[in-house]
Formats: structure tokens, sequence, C-alpha cells
């Protein structure tokens, strides 16, 4: 009986390189749980024609929005782990959904199994021209003096826009008022409309109303000037220190995929995400490519789901 459970042994595990060495088979589906359009499907098609490539075979984008995100990233936690369902996704699914959303239907940590991450992009803190506010410190000041007045616009409960207001209300000392959107249009709107005083927002939506003039950008969230953005200056640099609000997008598959495949998948991501080519079409959306091992992207979620979990303690930021 023991030779026999070790020759099963020993089968299982030479089962593995082969599995990875007959896959791709077939089309590989790559979930985006966000609408065509969005941000994340617009850089899941920078990467998955070249990765189609170089795998022999095609990448399909599926885009399944709803929930924040959270209804694709459900589906593809309890695909089939075999390879030929894949995640590209922000943060919030993975992340601050499991803090703030009762009803999950997956567990980010335990039903998917980290990839790469693709690309880092600074949040932009922006104010309507009306406010008069022309730095950080004049908005600051302008805050304070109108305690509770002025009201700021995210896209949702628990979302980065949303979070890192209120980390940086925190920071600051500042009592501004939440009021939730559906989407980056909808807050833009309401700045001009004068419903809003503020936001963070994505570079891609905030800079194309800075230079229209429709809205004046105050500073960025990363912890050095982004190579997107390098006019301008970090919150930083302007009296904050350490503080950091990144957005960031990654791919990831189904728990248990096999190990071969996450790491070769994990290989021809990080070399197609270092290209010039692609490094450049990341930079012309304001991303930073990144391209790192799963170990680091699974550090990087953890380390991202202590920081906002205390964040989230202490501005009393209910789960839905």
């Amino acid at each position: 009986m023991h030779r026999r459970t070790f020759l099963l042994g020993a089968t299982a595990s030479l089962a593995l390189p082969a599995v990875a060495q007959a896959w791709p088979a077939r089309p590989i589906k790559l979930v985006v749980p966000f609408p065509p359009g969005s941000s994340p499907d617009l850089m899941a098609r920078v990467v998955a024609e070249p990765l189609g490539a170089a795998l022999g075979t095609s990448v399909v984008i599926d885009n399944k929005p709803g929930a924040g995100g959270n209804l694709g990233t459900g589906v593809v936690a309890k695909a089939e782990p075999d390879g030929y369902t894949l995640l590209f996704t922000i943060q919030g699914p993975l992340v601050t959904a499991p803090l703030l959303s009762k009803n999950l239907s997956y567990d980010p940590f335990k039903e998917l199994a980290p990839v790469t991450l693709v690309a880092t992009s600074p949040n932009v803190l922006v104010v309507e021209p009306k406010l008069e506010a022309s730095t950080l410190a004049d908005f600051v000041r302008i805050a304070k003096q109108k305690k509770g007045q002025l009201n700021y616009g995210s896209v949702g409960n628990g979302s980065a826009s949303h979070l890192a207001m209120e980390l940086f209300k925190t920071r600051a000392g500042l009592e501004i008022v939440h009021v939730p959107y559906q989407g980056f249009p909808q807050v833009v709107n309401a700045i001009l409309a004068g419903q809003v005083q503020a936001g963070f927002m994505v570079p891609g939506i905030a800079m194309a109303q800075v230079r229209a003039g429709k809205l004046r950008a105050l500073g960025v969230t990363t912890l050095g000037r982004a190579g997107s953005l390098p006019e301008l200056p970090t919150l930083v640099e302007q009296g904050y220190p350490g503080f950091e609000a990144i957005s960031w997008q990654a791919v990831l598959a189904p728990a248990h995929t096999p190990q071969p495949i996450i790491q070769r998948l994990a290989t021809e991501l990080i070399r197609i995400i270092k290209s010039e080519q692609v490094r450049a079409k990341m930079l012309g959306q304001y991303f930073s490519a990144a391209g790192t091992a799963p170990e680091a992207l699974a550090g990087l979620m953890k380390s991202e789901r202590e920081r906002w979990a205390k964040v989230i303690q202490a501005a009393g930021v209910q789960p839905e």
C-alpha cells in the first residue's frame, strides 16, 4: 500500500508540468468586471493581444460589470481552475470589497490566485475653480473656514476616490461631506454644477477637465511625482509625509490553478508589460507599468487590505 501511495503521489506531481505543456489548447477568457470603455477594460486590451500571441492562442475580453466589480470577480473566483478563465481587475473588488460588503459571494484571498500587478496610477485631487484654491494649503484653509459646509464626490462607498479623501480628511483634520455617485462623469457634472466642490479622480478623467479649465488640480497621491504627470506636486511635497493612495490593476486566476500555468502567465505578462511599446501605451493612459511576480502581488493585496481597514475604521465607513 505504501508503494502504491508513493506511485500515485509521484504521478500527480508529474501531471502539473504535463498540464502546463498542453495548455493552452483553446482560447482564454479574460474577465473584466467593468463595462467596455472603462479604464480596466482599456488596459486589459493593451495586454490581451500580445499575451495571446505569446501563448499561441487568442485572449478574449469578457466584460461582466456589476456591483462595483464584485459580480465579475465572483464569477472568476468560482470558475474552473484550468487556466482558461482569468481576471483583470482593479484593487476595489480585491481589497476593500471584503471590508465593506456584507454579502460578498467570494473571498479574494482564498478563491483567487495572484498572477501579476499590471500597472499603477495616482489619484488627482481636483477642486472647482470657483473655490479659489490654487494650492493644497488654500484648499485646507478654506475647508477649515467652512467646516462641514463643503462636499466632495466619489464613485461610491469604499471606492478609491472615497477612501483617499477620508484618509486626507483624517490627516488634515477636515470635515467635508461625502456624496457618492455612480461614476466619474457624474462627479465631474456635480462639481461643474456646484453640488460638490472637490474630489479625488483618476487622471484619465481629471486631466481632460483640468486642461479644459473646468477643474483645478492640486496634487497627486503617489509618494514621488507620477511619471505620467510630472508637473503636479505630490501631497507628500505639500506637507503630508507618506501620503499614498494609488490605483492599481492586476491579473489573477481562480485558486488552485496549476502552478506551472500561473508561472507561465506571469512570465509572459511581465515580459509584455515591461516592453517599450506597452509601457508607452500605459503611460498614455496615465499608468505606470509594473509587472511583478505573483508573490509580490499577494503581498500588495495583504498590505493594502491592512492599510485601508484602518482608514475605514477611523472614518467610520459602514459596510453595505
